[in-house]
């Protein structure tokens, strides 16, 4: 992605990434994250308040994620298309939008629908960031813009900190609508900062090689991708043999999705690149099965500490703060190096360590059990979510980095959506200590999964397919 640049400015910020950037760069990668974290000490308070199970309120959950893991890789092409600027806009306005929806929503069915909203407007911040960066990375010569990638975790990381924190202060002082209402502010800030600072213009994609950008919109294959797509997460969201047609519908659309794209001039997802690109493709991978993990940890064990431990909604978030805490620490110092499969295999030893400390937990089992729990897991979340990033960037095909990032997100949400059907499956009508550990079962599986795919994957530091002439990070 190249972004147009005009006037004297961008000759005197040639040497070194324009930092102008990073202030819209960061809020709208975080309101994806600042959305679901918020949530996971909301969904308690929610259910009582409109008279909904666990398994009911679980769609608040599936929702924002079924929207952006459809959304993300739509937007992101579109952004590598026609520049990340007016996608930017678009989508943190309908931020605004989905957050007075959900802070005047009636019931649970509206609610859902903001949720829903709100996963479509947080599409844009992710893949906008990496293609600005990717531009960047053009237009400077320099190729390793490490520090720009760890700002862009640290943020998420902390919002992940102040998320469950934020969301217990909010909903003691106005409620849990109030989790919704703070979503106008936020894309109010995003809007004027995309304005201000966002490059006017997008990529050189009016050349001969390329065609202009209308030509290379793939909607066809868009809509059979949807298609796809949300037929297998609603599979995933409640998993029963009598929803078979669900998975047979998404094979079928995914058979359709496949031919398309191999005929297409210019495919929505280039198949052909994809599927030699080994190293990019194993990184999607690990990010499904680490999200499993990991997003079963949020709204699971987050869950259980308020009804199966019965902290408050405040001190639920307060419990997840070692976790956090340490997380911010761990991408700080690792993000110093590109090397990302020593981080992987650290990431994965901590996610089986806290699974194994999950199941000796109890109703009755003393405090600092809990926050030790949330310590250990703080070190696969500073790293898994760091090396997944990096790997994304180095192993993508530079022209489909925004694209190549949204992807990254649908396979993490794909593995959030396995996660809110384990809960939902495991908890039922009651979030109890029996249903803690059976979750915890299928979190230690898929953190031993995602050891075994790191450990036998032999494409960490290989060449990368994606025509670059670099490494992959490894």
């Amino acid at each position: 992605m190249t972004e147009a640049r005009t006037g004297p400015a961008a000759g005197a910020l040639r040497p070194g990434f324009d930092r102008r950037l990073l202030p819209p760069m960061l809020l709208g990668s975080v309101l994806n994250p600042i959305n679901s974290t918020i949530v996971a000490v909301a969904l308690v308070p929610i259910g009582r308040a409109l008279g909904a199970p666990a398994s009911q309120t679980a769609w608040l959950v599936s929702a924002l994620y079924l929207a952006t893991a459809l959304g993300q890789p739509v937007v992101g092409r579109l952004i590598d298309i026609f520049g990340p600027r007016r996608l930017f806009l678009v989508s943190t306005g309908l931020v605004g939008v989905a957050g007075v929806v959900g802070a005047l929503a009636p019931g649970l069915g509206v609610l859902i629908g903001a949720r829903v909203l709100l996963g479509f407007g947080t599409c844009a911040g992710y893949p906008a960031a990496m293609a600005l960066v990717r531009g960047e990375a053009e237009r400077t010569g320099r190729d390793s813009p490490g520090g720009v990638l760890t700002a862009l975790a640290v943020a998420n990381q902390t919002i992940a900190v102040v998320g469950p924190l934020l969301g217990g202060l909010l909903i003691a002082v106005g409620g849990w609508r109030a989790t919704f209402a703070l979503n106008v502010p936020l894309s109010v800030a995003a809007v004027l900062l995309g304005l201000l600072r966002l490059p006017k213009g997008g990529p050189a994609g009016g050349s001969p090689r390329h065609g202009s950008p209308s030509s290379r919109l793939d909607l066809p294959g868009m809509g059979l991708f949807a298609a796809m797509l949300v037929s297998l997460l609603l599979f995933l969201m409640n998993l029963h043999l009598r929803d078979w047609y669900l998975l047979a519908l998404s094979a079928a659309a995914g058979a359709a999705f496949a031919l398309r794209e191999l005929r297409a001039a210019t495919p929505f997802i280039d198949l052909r690149v994809l599927g030699g690109n080994t190293p990019l493709l194993a990184t999607y991978g690990r990010a499904l099965v680490a999200y499993v993990v990991a997003y079963s940890f949020l709204y699971g064990f987050t869950q259980w500490t308020e009804e199966g431990f019965g902290l408050t909604p405040f001190h639920a978030g307060l419990a997840q703060m070692p976790m956090f805490l340490l997380a911010i620490g761990v991408s700080i110092v690792s993000g110093r190096s590109t090397s990302v499969r020593g981080k992987l295999l650290l990431g994965a030893a901590g996610q089986i360590a806290a699974c194994l400390v999950i199941l000796t937990l109890t109703g009755d089992s003393p405090l600092w059990t809990l926050l030790l729990v949330a310590l250990v897991f703080g070190i696969p979340q500073g790293l898994n979510n760091l090396a997944l990033q990096n790997s994304v960037y180095f192993q993508a095909d530079p022209e489909r980095t925004a694209s190549s990032a949204g992807l990254l997100r649908t396979f993490s949400y794909i593995g959030s959506m396995v996660a809110t059907s384990a809960t939902a499956a495991a908890f039922g009508q009651h979030a109890d200590t029996g249903g803690l550990h059976r979750l915890a079962w299928v979190m230690l599986g898929a953190g031993v999964l995602y050891l075994l795919l790191t450990l036998f994957d032999r494409t960490l530091g290989r060449t990368t397919g994606a025509g670059r002439g670099e490494r992959a990070a490894g």
